[in-house]
């Protein structure tokens, strides 16, 4: 929980530091009587205070929730193969799987105020009129009557961008946001026209660039009083970007993303486990819509509540997750949100000096 004050870089000092400690410790113990150098260890009793100290401030924490309302969600996993996505003869198929999917998530008890489709849900971009998809999708949303978020393409200007929309279940206007922070050589390759060479082999694999994003673009619902970050692919990994949302007043964190790539690898249970820490940097909750790979509810204490798995517990399955998020009213911000890695920055700080302490020590002392 400590990550509210320091990210995580402040969980990898804690386990970087308590491990060095038990590894001298048991090496001083057994060197210092042969030398006849018994010293107190000070530093193996301030490390036990501070697990002691930390673990109690856990506790706390978990025990003092904030106010909350209560926001009734429903996020679905298509399980649509990646190399299905953008081919034009399942298109069809597609839209079949996400009108049947929406509609079970739509008649669950009580009806969601939010549904969330994945990263890339649809198989071209949404705001385009003259496209199959923006058809599918403004008549369902309208049938529907909820708001809707999906992952789509999206193109404006001669540029391709890596998109989220809300489409408002009351009046169907459109909320967009560009990817802010892309993949290199996932969603672009960098330097590519500096090396004509390298870019002939990276256009075998990465045909073109998508634009970054420059806006950290909140969405707002129609019918309920959240505040969305929407957070695609990746940049639920970033707790830097993620708490640039936060501070412009998000609530609420949802991350699509197409966890395909990974195939049945660890790779998506991976990208889960970084998100996770978000939720505790900025004491926000997530939903998580994968295409593939964890589809879950996470709240404010890095906790999931709810899973999306199949009979045998998997979780590379389609299906619908629907439940109640605690969305906080009183939208406080952290240690961390405020200031960002600080702790990281001390710690260099320290370091930088240290070295140079050391070496202007070692350059006055007679050869």
């Amino acid at each position: 929980q400590i990550a509210e004050f320091t990210g995580v870089t402040g969980m990898s000092f804690v386990v970087a530091f308590a491990n060095i400690i038990a590894v001298t410790t048991p090496v001083r113990l057994y060197l210092e009587p042969k030398m006849r150098q018994v010293r107190p260890h000070f530093d193996l009793t301030l490390t036990l205070a501070g697990l002691v100290g930390l673990l109690a401030f856990g506790l706390y924490s978990v025990q003092n929730r904030p106010y909350a309302e209560p926001l009734r969600v429903a996020a679905v996993q298509a399980d649509v193969p990646q190399q299905e996505k953008f081919d034009p003869e399942f298109s069809t198929q597609i839209f079949e799987r996400f009108q049947r999917l929406s509609e079970l998530a739509l008649h669950s008890n009580p009806p969601p105020a939010l549904l969330i489709w994945p990263e890339s849900s649809m198989p071209n971009p949404v705001r385009d009129p003259a496209t199959e998809s923006n058809d599918f999708v403004t008549e369902f949303s309208a049938s529907s009557k909820t708001d809707l978020l999906l992952g789509t393409l999206d193109m404006e200007n001669g540029k391709d961008y890596n998109a989220a929309v809300l489409i408002s279940g009351a009046t169907q206007e459109m909320q967009v946001y560009w990817k802010v922070h892309l993949v290199p050589f996932g969603e672009y390759v960098p330097l590519r026209q500096s090396f004509p060479l390298f870019a002939a082999v990276a256009n075998q694999w990465v045909p073109g660039d998508f634009a970054a994003g420059k806006r950290y673009t909140l969405f707002r619902l129609s019918n309920a009083d959240a505040q969305i970050a929407p957070l695609i692919c990746f940049e639920d990994t970033i707790g830097d970007l993620t708490r640039q949302f936060v501070i412009r007043g998000a609530n609420l964190l949802v991350n699509l993303t197409n966890d395909g790539w990974f195939l049945y690898s660890v790779g998506s249970q991976q990208h889960l486990t970084n998100a996770i820490f978000r939720c505790v940097e900025t004491r926000r909750p997530m939903v998580r819509a994968a295409n593939t790979g964890v589809t879950c509810f996470v709240n404010e204490f890095g906790r999931m509540t709810q899973v999306l798995r199949d009979e045998t517990g998997s979780t590379f399955t389609e299906g619908v997750l629907a439940g109640e998020v605690r969305v906080p009213t009183e939208r406080e911000l952290t240690f961390y949100t405020r200031h960002g890695e600080l702790f990281a920055k001390v710690c260099a700080a320290i370091t930088v000096i240290a070295i140079l302490i050391i070496f202007g020590i070692r350059k006055r002392k007679p050869v």
